[in-house]
């Protein structure tokens, strides 16, 4: 299937991304305005403008919005404060259906401020974020699972995004994926992708996409070894993909691992998103019948784009099919 093929089937097709849809906060500072504080003497930032953007589930959401699909759905949980209502606006602004997340006072809305130079246009200062560190409530889990089990078999693809670092606190509970697991073994017409940034080895029936990093962790925690093809047949999904950044991604089925190249990028700007945007990409090829090759393809085509944007860029439909004349991209399914 072509890139062209993929993108005409986009508006037909029907994503569900659920777990951790979390708020990005772009802050940008006057360096000459920086002095320290009149009443405790700590130096200070001075924030002259402000964007946000949705992050991490959010920006797989906003990435498929911005490739032509027909529906794209978000499915998590969010506080009910000012980042809540900043996300949700991010959210419905860029086309995505946010009318899913359930809002909720005893949860803090995963929130990552970055700081950002205004003279030299550079993100120098430590980000500050705002993170859950205990686990969701039994009963927001339940409402998490039942809608979840409600929604699916209206999609053509689920994407997880289990994105929290912190043992408890995601939107990703042990409960939660373990009906997700459930529904992609059972679910055999719709494709299951995820990402977990601390948790791949305890996914099943999935196509996973961690990162060369995430990926060993996974196989060490889960064998005392690192190996893609014993990690590939314990999750049991179709396809592992392990990402390694400029060399490409391996493509693991049947326990065999081979390297596909990556597509050019024109330059690299910003990998921040990178992965989000292979996800993305490869989880609408497939939905639209590509085979897993031709997917990965066209999800590293797509992150070739986002990568010459500052922040976590999407990418069009015009700017992916430039990008695949660039490359002489020929995926088949």
């Amino acid at each position: 299937m072509t890139p062209e093929g993929v993108l005409d089937a986009a508006v037909g097709i029907r994503v569900l991304v659920v777990g951790d849809i979390c708020l990005d906060r772009w802050c940008w500072y006057d360096p000459e305005l920086s002095e320290p504080s009149r009443e405790t003497g700590i130096p200070r930032r001075a924030v002259v403008a402000s964007k946000c953007t949705p992050g991490a589930g959010g920006t797989v959401a906003s990435n498929l919005c911005a490739l032509g699909v027909g529906q794209v759905t978000v499915l998590g949980t969010v506080g009910t404060g000012g980042a809540g209502h900043d996300l949700q606006a991010a959210l419905a602004c860029r086309g995505i259906d946010a009318g899913q997340l359930i809002a909720d006072r005893r949860v803090v809305t995963f929130t990552y401020t970055k700081l950002i130079n205004a003279a030299s246009g550079q993100e120098d200062e430590p980000r500050v974020d705002f993170v859950n560190t205990t686990a969701l409530p039994e009963s927001l889990q339940r409402r998490l699972i039942d809608r979840f089990s409600a929604l699916v078999e209206s999609y053509d693809a689920v994407i997880v995004a289990d994105q929290a670092e912190t043992p408890e606190g995601g939107s990703i509970t042990s409960e939660v994926r373990d009906e997700i697991c459930r529904a992609a073994g059972s679910h055999r017409a719709t494709k299951f992708l995820g990402d977990s940034r601390s948790r791949v080895e305890l996914f099943r029936n999935c196509t996973m996409t961690p990162n060369e990093e995430e990926a060993a962790a996974g196989s060490q925690r889960a064998f005392g070894d690192v190996d893609y093809g014993r990690l590939q047949g314990l999750i049991g999904g179709p396809v592992l993909v392990v990402t390694a950044g400029s060399r490409g991604a391996w493509l693991v089925e049947g326990g065999v691992s081979h390297l596909l190249p990556p597509a050019p990028a024109k330059q690299v700007v910003d990998v921040c998103g990178a992965g989000d945007s292979l996800t993305a990409g490869m989880a609408l090829a497939l939905a639209a019948g590509a085979g897993p090759d031709a997917a990965l393809q066209f999800g590293m085509l797509v992150a070739s784009v986002t990568v010459g944007k500052r922040g976590t860029g999407t990418a069009d439909s015009s700017e992916v099919l430039a990008a695949a004349e660039t490359a002489d991209w020929g995926g088949q399914a």
